[in-house]
């Protein structure tokens, strides 16, 4: 008998969690002969009902919500033997992996995927202990999405990141980093460390161009002495690409990278606080499954 765990997150989206919990049921029934609906109250539920739907031997998780509801179900199927596809309705303020996947921003149209999209094979991310489905940040930007607030998340999406990350150029000095990979090495001074799983980071679907969600690599990006003008003037680049061949950025692939600093700089996984350096970063290739329309290349 086939099953299917649909877990809403009932506050992500203004509450939309709730308006289409039954269409999406509804629509999962099409599919599956059991649809078990579960609804998160607090942090870490997601990741647990999704444990339980993997050690179950359930064939799919379903995640309605913003990214931090599908890094908790990520989390759940991860480190499980048993690994069932997962399914992503976006509720969420930035949706990198959907935007990623090609999956639509608007909830209702992406239920209607569900009905019928294939699978495909979906790289994921490791650091240290941890899961993450999207994006590493390490210095500039992990602080500066400390600094957004709820309401700057709701109404500018974004381009909120971008101008607490503009704040942030001015008022700080770039911070010593060490970078240890089989493909590079880095020791000196640089503003932020992005390692990305996906094209699409803070919204920006374009940033790591050449990246892909099954192509088993991180794609890193050192910004060194950039400026709050020179900021100003990669904005294009974030939007249209080439972003890995401006001045002072650079860029490299690899599968495995450690991270130092003489400073306690912090870490931010897929938007959420995630502690400081040193930590290990590894991509684990095609680790799981992924709904998403049949589109995609």
């Amino acid at each position: 008998m086939s099953q299917a765990m649909l877990i809403i997150n009932p506050s992500s989206g203004k509450e939309l969690g709730k308006k289409h919990a039954t269409l999406a049921e509804e629509t999962l029934a099409t599919r599956f002969e059991t649809v078990d609906v579960r609804f998160t109250e607090k942090e870490h539920d997601a990741t647990e009902f999704a444990r339980h739907a993997a050690q179950s031997n359930y064939d799919a998780v379903i995640a309605m919500g913003g990214d931090g509801t599908v890094n908790e179900v990520i989390t759940g199927i991860a480190e499980q033997p048993h690994r069932p596809t997962l399914g992503i309705v976006p509720l969420g303020t930035v949706n990198d992996l959907s935007r990623a996947l090609h999956i639509p921003t608007d909830p209702e149209e992406a239920i209607q995927i569900l009905a019928d999209a294939p699978a495909r094979p979906l790289d994921i991310g490791k650091y240290d202990d941890h899961y993450f489905m999207n994006v590493i940040a390490v210095g500039l930007i992990a602080e500066a999405v400390e600094e957004v607030s709820v309401e700057q998340k709701t109404s500018l999406g974004s381009v909120a990141y971008f101008i607490e990350g503009l704040k942030a150029f001015k008022d700080h000095s770039p911070y010593p980093i060490e970078i240890d990979s089989a493909e590079k090495q880095f020791d000196g001074e640089a503003h932020l460390l992005i390692i990305a799983l996906t094209n699409s980071v803070g919204g920006f679907e374009s940033f790591a161009e050449d990246a892909k969600v099954d192509d088993g690599l991180l794609h890193g990006f050192i910004i060194t002495k950039l400026g709050f003008f020179d900021a100003l003037q990669a904005l294009p680049k974030l939007i249209t690409g080439g972003l890995s061949k401006a001045d002072q950025i650079e860029h490299f692939t690899t599968t495995r990278v450690e991270i130092r600093s003489k400073e306690e700089l912090p870490i931010n996984a897929d938007g959420d606080t995630a502690g400081h350096v040193p930590v290990t970063v590894e991509v684990l290739p095609q680790h799981l499954t992924v709904f998403s329309p049949s589109s995609i290349e």
